[in-house]
């Protein structure tokens, strides 16, 4: 069994692994990339997971243990193993500001594409994973929503503990979750 923490990029796939490994889980994670003003707490990454696509057997040292694995490398897993996917959902306008905010600190350039088509990429990019997601015997799926945590985090500890089947400690990973970190919010 492996357990996996997915999303698109900065939809709360770090807090979710942070919630995961104070819970009592095993984060897989090399700490290439270290925190910083984006992520505070970090990325909680694992290089060789980027590989997939042209190594799909770097996701062997994860069984037994929880790793991120970014949407769009979902499909080069291997059918071999069984998986725990836990999704994480977030509004699009909160993720695009929070990706352009991002680049910012880290003094890029905001590429200037317009919104709405980066929007419509994200939207059928959730929308095949989501349906390739549903066709696979050996992934079992939970959405989490990214403001679910935030409004009550016990609730959606004791949601992942219940889906993962784990003797997770809720009150250890309900105290990762920070309000002062939900920065890029959309009202309503």
């Amino acid at each position: 069994m492996i357990t996996i923490v997915s999303g698109i990029p900065r939809s709360g796939t770090s807090l979710m692994m942070q919630m995961l490994g104070a819970g009592g889980m095993t984060p897989l994670t090399d700490s290439q990339r270290p925190p910083d003003a984006n992520n505070p707490r970090g990325y909680y990454e694992l290089e060789s997971v980027k590989a997939l696509a042209r190594n799909p057997d770097a996701i062997a040292e994860a069984e037994g243990k929880v790793v991120k694995v970014i949407s769009s490398l979902l499909t080069f897993m291997p059918n071999r193993y069984e998986y725990r996917v836990i999704f994480m959902c977030r509004p699009l306008d909160e993720v695009l500001a929070s990706q352009d905010r991002m680049m910012q600190r880290l003094g890029r350039v905001v590429p200037a594409a317009p919104a709405e088509s980066v929007r419509g990429a994200f939207e059928q990019h959730i929308q095949q994973i989501r349906g390739w997601l549903a066709a696979q015997p050996n992934m079992a799926v939970l959405y989490v929503e990214y403001g679910d945590i935030l409004n009550d985090a016990h609730a959606a500890a004791s949601k992942i503990k219940a889906f993962l089947g784990q003797n997770l400690d809720l009150d250890a990973m309900a105290r990762q979750v920070e309000q002062s970190l939900y920065r890029e919010r959309t009202s309503g």
